[in-house]
Protein backbone atom coordinates (compact mmCIF):
# COMPACT_ATOMS: atom_id res chain seq x y z
CA UNK A 1 0.00 0.00 0.00
CA UNK A 2 1.08 3.49 -0.67
CA UNK A 3 1.69 5.82 2.22
CA UNK A 4 -1.48 7.90 1.72
CA UNK A 5 -3.84 4.94 1.24
CA UNK A 6 -3.79 3.62 4.81
CA UNK A 7 -7.27 3.01 6.18
CA UNK A 8 -8.15 4.89 9.32
CA UNK A 9 -10.09 3.37 12.18
CA UNK A 10 -13.49 5.06 12.39
CA UNK A 11 -14.85 6.24 15.72
CA UNK A 12 -18.35 4.69 16.05
CA UNK A 13 -19.65 7.31 18.50
CA UNK A 14 -18.82 10.27 16.31
CA UNK A 15 -15.92 11.35 18.50
CA UNK A 16 -17.74 10.87 21.82
CA UNK A 17 -17.04 8.14 24.35
CA UNK A 18 -19.78 5.54 24.84
CA UNK A 19 -20.81 4.48 28.31
CA UNK A 20 -22.82 1.63 29.77
CA UNK A 21 -24.76 1.78 33.04
CA UNK A 22 -26.03 -1.06 35.18
CA UNK A 23 -29.72 -1.30 35.89
CA UNK A 24 -30.51 -1.01 39.61
CA UNK A 25 -33.73 -1.65 41.51
CA UNK A 26 -35.43 0.32 44.27
CA UNK A 27 -33.72 -1.56 47.11
CA UNK A 28 -30.37 -0.44 45.75
CA UNK A 29 -31.54 3.20 45.40
CA UNK A 30 -32.83 3.20 48.99
CA UNK A 31 -29.35 2.51 50.44
CA UNK A 32 -27.34 4.58 47.97
CA UNK A 33 -24.73 6.81 49.69
CA UNK A 34 -25.10 9.50 46.99
CA UNK A 35 -28.78 9.66 45.98
CA UNK A 36 -29.63 11.24 42.64
CA UNK A 37 -32.87 12.83 41.44
CA UNK A 38 -33.61 10.01 38.99
CA UNK A 39 -33.18 7.37 41.70
CA UNK A 40 -35.31 9.22 44.25
CA UNK A 41 -38.14 9.71 41.72
CA UNK A 42 -37.99 6.00 40.88
CA UNK A 43 -38.01 5.05 44.57
CA UNK A 44 -41.04 7.25 45.21
CA UNK A 45 -42.90 5.86 42.19
CA UNK A 46 -42.20 2.21 43.06
CA UNK A 47 -43.07 2.57 46.75
CA UNK A 48 -46.76 3.11 45.91
CA UNK A 49 -49.02 0.04 46.41
CA UNK A 50 -49.34 -2.10 43.28
CA UNK A 51 -46.43 -0.47 41.45
CA UNK A 52 -44.07 -2.65 39.45
CA UNK A 53 -40.48 -1.57 38.88
CA UNK A 54 -37.97 -3.01 36.45
CA UNK A 55 -35.05 -0.86 37.54
CA UNK A 56 -33.35 2.23 36.17
CA UNK A 57 -29.88 2.89 34.77
CA UNK A 58 -27.63 4.15 37.56
CA UNK A 59 -25.18 6.95 36.74
CA UNK A 60 -22.87 5.83 39.54
CA UNK A 61 -22.31 2.44 37.88
CA UNK A 62 -21.22 3.99 34.57
CA UNK A 63 -18.37 2.26 32.75
CA UNK A 64 -16.74 3.17 29.47
CA UNK A 65 -17.40 0.77 26.60
CA UNK A 66 -14.22 -0.25 24.81
CA UNK A 67 -14.47 -0.68 21.07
Amino acid sequence: MAKGNAKKKKDPAGGRAQYMMRSVTSDRCAVCPTPCARGMNYLKRVSEPGAVGNGIPCVLTRTKVST
